[in-house]
């Protein structure tokens, strides 16, 4: 059995981009832990999130940290190298999770199998609740004012009424 289980998402509006997942991890059926934090900084300008294996998910933010430092803070050419990475090496290659990182005027959705999808409107979620969270975000955005932090939150509380991996431990970070 392999931990996982989570909602990831990050919404852009008004010039704020904002990210925030809910706190549970799964083992198997079970939930094990309701207050995980799977939302990071890195340098005070790039959000990551991830879902996955939680091994998995920890060993790719450190080395998507290290490639946002060797690119001086180019994310574009941070999630491309990572991408490349992970698909290439034998070790990562091995690795199940999907990540979310964003900067303020761009995001991309990272995975093991080389994909580096953009955004196109400022909206991307994964995990076990992602879809649910992504159609609540998408209709408040279309049909309210609400911030990028409240579409997060309330995007994820929704997820969590729907999804059976998703809880209302809530962590929202923003740029």
């Amino acid at each position: 059995m392999e931990f996982m289980g989570t909602t990831i998402i990050m919404v852009r509006r008004d010039g704020k981009t904002a990210m925030g997942g809910d706190g549970q991890v799964t083992l198997g059926n079970t939930q094990v832990k309701s207050t995980a934090n799977k939302v990071r900084k890195v340098n005070d300008n790039v959000l990551v999130g991830f879902a996955g294996s939680v091994a998995d998910s920890f060993a790719l933010v450190e080395r998507f940290t290290e490639k946002v430092n060797m690119y001086k803070n180019n994310l574009r050419r941070a999630a491309v190298e990572l991408a490349k990475e992970w698909r290439s090496d034998k070790v990562l290659r091995r690795l199940e999770a999907m990540m979310i990182v964003a900067g303020a005027d761009e995001s991309f959705l990272l995975s093991g199998s080389g994909e580096v999808i953009e955004d196109e409107i400022g909206l991307l979620a994964i995990g076990s609740g992602g879809s649910f969270a992504h159609a609540a975000a998408r209709a408040l955005m279309e049909e309210t004012d609400l911030s990028a932090e409240e579409i997060v939150k309330k995007s994820l509380d929704i997820a969590a009424e729907i999804c059976i991996y998703t809880n209302h431990h809530i962590s929202v970070i923003s740029l």
